[in-house]
């Protein structure tokens, strides 16, 4: 029998599932793209604003095939998937090059401080990637503010002033942190591992008081910190002994749900 080199590994087609090549495997992470681009195009609906939303879901894609690539080369492998993942990762490039192109084109003012700013969250969260650990917290985290950016960047391109920009940032930005430690603190106790409760609490809390300061300042309608008190009410029952036993496939919809909540309250509470 004939032996695969060193360096190769062989393998027929049907052995490469492409969609853990070409897809991320975190399912929250569409959600957390999802928010900020809704958001952005609900808020200020424009052609650089789509151009925007594009360049960005191409970004997001390319994570996958690139912890693959960077993976497999510094093992000093070359399989049949990094072959795969090397037409994904360019293909998934050029989409968000020619997108970010399209939208730098039709955009009515300048979008970029946003971006930015982000930077460093993007950054964060490659350093994570590259190392296998997308899973940690400081991972989730910098992914999460990072893609919130997005919401920014989208009302800017379509006129929006850089303050009021940022503040819907930080209030996105806001939820998607507290559900990121929410989530994970559910999901421990749920598998009987240690978890405080009291740190998403304590957050969602902190969270009602800042919007309810903004509301006092006249920045935000009512409907901001009601939707802030949902969240916290929804923390406080989703984390009740009783309520550890739903599956996981059923939180993450519940909190896609509440993702849209959120929207919703931010888009008409602005």
């Amino acid at each position: 029998m004939r032996m695969p080199h060193n360096n190769t590994t062989a393998a027929p087609s049907a052995s490469v599932r492409l969609r853990l090549v070409a897809l991320p495997v975190e399912h929250g992470g569409w959600g957390m793209l999802g928010a900020p681009i809704l958001l952005g195009l609900w808020l200020a609906p424009s052609p650089a604003g789509f151009w925007l939303s594009l360049a960005a879901l191409g970004i997001f894609l390319v994570r996958q095939p690139l912890k693959l690539v960077v993976s497999d080369y510094r093992q000093g492998k070359r399989y049949l998937r990094t072959a795969w993942a090397e037409r994904f990762l360019l293909g998934y490039s050029v989409i968000a090059l020619v997108a970010s192109v399209m939208a730098f084109w039709q955009a009515i003012a300048p979008f970029w401080q946003p971006i930015v700013l982000a930077i460093p969250f993007a950054i964060g969260l490659l350093y994570y990637d590259l190392r296998k650990q997308s899973r940690k917290l400081a991972a989730e985290v910098c992914g999460s503010v990072a893609m919130s950016a997005l919401v920014s960047a989208i009302v800017m391109a379509a006129g929006w002033s850089l303050l009021p920009a940022l503040f819907i940032w930080l209030l996105l930005a806001m939820q998607t942190v507290a559900a990121i430690i929410y989530v994970r603190v559910r999901l421990r106790l749920a598998r009987n591992k240690p978890a405080q409760r009291t740190l998403p609490l304590l957050l969602h809390g902190v969270m009602l008081v800042v919007v309810i300061g903004f509301l006092l300042r006249g920045w935000v309608s009512w409907l901001v910190p009601l939707v802030f008190a949902f969240l916290m009410v929804r923390c406080w029952l989703g984390l009740l002994p009783h309520s550890l036993a739903t599956p996981t496939p059923l939180v993450g919809v519940q909190e896609l749900v509440v993702s849209l909540v959120t929207v919703t309250g931010i888009r008409f509470g602005v």
